[in-house]
C-alpha cells in the first residue's frame, strides 16, 4: 500500500514507476477522487461549525436551519464514504514500486542473470523426467490422485514419500541451526484481512482457494504460501527496535488454483494445486533491507550447494516481479529432462509496502516507523525433489541419495 500524500506530492514519479510495473491503473482518477474527497471534508467542516454556532445561540427560529444542515452533512458523509471506497480500491490495487537497480521490462525477457553455480551433469543415457522415474518405481501415482482429487495432484509412496519429508526436515534444520531462523508451525487457514496484508487480495482473488463457511460475513482462505501467515504475525503491532531483526521459517502445505496457467506444465509435479514449501520471512529495519535480502538469498542457495545441484540466480525485471515486491531474485535449478533451469525460489524485498497494509510498525528513538518485510522460498520442496530425482538418476532407473540426506533417510543410499 502506498501513502496517498506521497502520491499527491510525487504524481509524475508514481505514474512512471507504476507504468514500469505493467499496471494499467490510471492515477489521474485517484488524484481526482482525492481532491473531491478533500473538498467534501472542507464543506462538511464549515457546515459542522455553522451548526455548532446555531446550537450555542439556542435560537429556536434557527432549529429548522440546523436540521437542514444536519441533512446536508449526512448527504456529504454518504458521498465521502463512496469516494473513500473508490480511493481505497485504487490504492490497494497499485503494485509496489521497483527499486532503481531493477531492470525495466515488460516480462521475463528483461530479466538479468546474476550468477551460476555447479556443473551440469552429462549423462551417458537419455535422462528421464521425474514423473517417468517415479511411476517406474511405483512410488509416484497421478492416476489415484486424479480419481480422488482431480488434476494437478499426486500420491507419493514409500521412499519417495520419505524423501519429501526428509527434504523439508533437512532445510528446516539448516535454516534454524545454521542461519538462526525461528521455526513456526502456523495455521493453514487465514481470513481476508490477512490475505489483504500481504497483497493477495483484492487483486489476486481468483488465484486463491476460498473456504465456504456458514457465516458468510467471515471469509477464510487456504494459504497460497506461508509468507502470508508468517508476515502477518506482526500485523497491527508495534515492535521495539531491540526485537529486530525477526527471522521466521515454516514448512507448510500451500494451495493455489494456478488460474492463469491453464494447460501449462500439466505433466508431473511442476505445477500443482497443493505442494509443500519451506518459507523464510524477515522483518527488519528499513536501513537493513538490502543486506537482509542478500542474506536470505545466501540461506536459500546454501541448500542447493549442500546438495550439489546446479542453479542460477536471476534478477527479475519490473514486469516479472510479484505485486508486493520492490526487488526479486529468483533461484532456478537445473532440470535435466527439460534441458533448462526452473524456478525453485523467489527472494523478495517488499520494503514498507506490506507493513502499511498490515499497520505494522516499530519504535525507534521515540518515533514510530513502518517495518520492512522480506520473504523467500527456502526452498520449494516439490521442485527440489524434482531436481534431486532427475540430477541423481541412474541408468537402471534408481535414484542415488545425496550424501547430506542419507542420515535423514536411515542411511539409504539409493531408491
Amino acid at each position: 500500500m502506498h501513502n496517498l500524500k506521497e502520491i499527491r506530492k510525487n504524481t509524475d514519479l508514481f505514474e512512471k514507476k507504476i507504468k514500469e510495473r505493467n499496471s494499467t491503473i490510471d492515477l489521474k482518477s485517484l488524484i481526482k477522487h482525492d481532491k473531491e474527497n478533500r473538498e467534501l471534508i472542507q464543506k462538511k467542516e464549515k457546515l459542522e461549525q455553522q451548526k455548532k454556532t446555531i446550537s450555542q445561540k439556542k435560537d429556536k427560529t434557527q432549529f429548522k436551519l440546523s436540521k437542514e444542515i444536519s441533512l446536508e452533512i449526512d448527504k456529504l458523509n454518504k458521498e465521502q464514504g463512496e469516494l473513500k471506497k473508490e480511493i481505497e480500491l485504487i490504492l490497494s490495487s497499485l503494485p509496489n514500486l521497483a527499486l532503481d537497480d531493477v531492470p525495466v521490462g515488460k516480462d521475463e525477457k528483461a530479466n538479468k542473470e546474476i550468477s551460476k553455480f555447479g556443473e551440469i551433469k552429462k549423462f551417458e543415457f537419455k535422462p528421464l523426467s521425474h514423473d517417468q522415474i517415479g511411476i517406474k518405481l511405483e512410488q509416484m501415482d497421478f492416476n489415484i490422485a486424479s480419481k480422488t482429487s482431480g488434476a494437478r495432484f499426486v500420491f507419493l509412496k514409500n521412499n519417495l514419500a520419505l524423501l519429501e519429508r526428509v527434504i523439508s526436515n533437512f532445510m528446516l534444520d539448516m535454516h534454524t541451526q545454521k542461519f538462526g531462523y525461528n521455526e513456526i508451525s502456523p495455521p493453514l487457514i487465514v481470513n481476508d484481512n490477512t490475505m489483504f496484508g500481504t497483497g493477495q487480495l483484492p487483486k489476486f482473488e481468483n488465484d486463491q482457494f476460498e473456504i465456504k463457511l456458514e457465516d458468510e460475513s467471515s471469509r477464510k482462505f487456504l494459504i497460497p504460501t506461508a509468507e502470508v501467515i508468517l508476515t502477518n504475525m506482526v500485523r497491527e503491532s508495534f515492535l521495539n527496535e531491540k526485537d529486530l531483526p525477526l527471522r521466521l521459517v515454516a514448512s507448510t502445505a500451500c494451495f493455489r488454483k494456478e488460474a492463469g496457467s491453464y494447460g501449462k506444465d500439466t505433466k508431473g509435479m511442476i505445477r500443482q494445486h497443493q505442494f509443500y514449501k519451506v518459507e523464510l520471512v524477515s522483518i527488519v529495519e528499513p536501513k537493513n533491507c538490502n543486506s537482509e535480502l542478500d542474506r536470505m538469498l545466501n540461506c536459500a542457495t546454501s541448500i542447493l550447494k549442500k546438495l550439489s545441484i546446479p542453479f542460477q540466480t536471476i534478477l527479475l525485471s519490473t514486469g516479472d516481479m510479484g505485486f508486493s515486491a520492490e526487488k526479486t531474485l529468483d533461484i532456478e535449478v537445473w532440470i535435466p529432462s527439460e534441458n533448462k533451469y526452473r524456478e525453485i525460489s523467489s527472494c523478495s524485498s517488499c520494503g514498507t509496502f506490506q507493513a502499511r497494509r498490515m499497520s505494522a510498525k516499530y519504535k525507534k528513538q521515540n518515533k514510530s516507523e513502518f517495518l520492512v518485510t522480506l520473504n523467500g522460498s527456502g526452498l520449494a520442496t516439490g521442485r527440489l525433489m524434482i531436481s534431486l530425482i532427475e540430477n541423481y538418476q541412474n541408468s537402471d532407473g534408481s535414484i542415488t541419495i545425496p550424501e547430506n540426506l542419507r542420515v535423514y533417510m536411515n542411511n539409504l543410499e539409493k531408491i
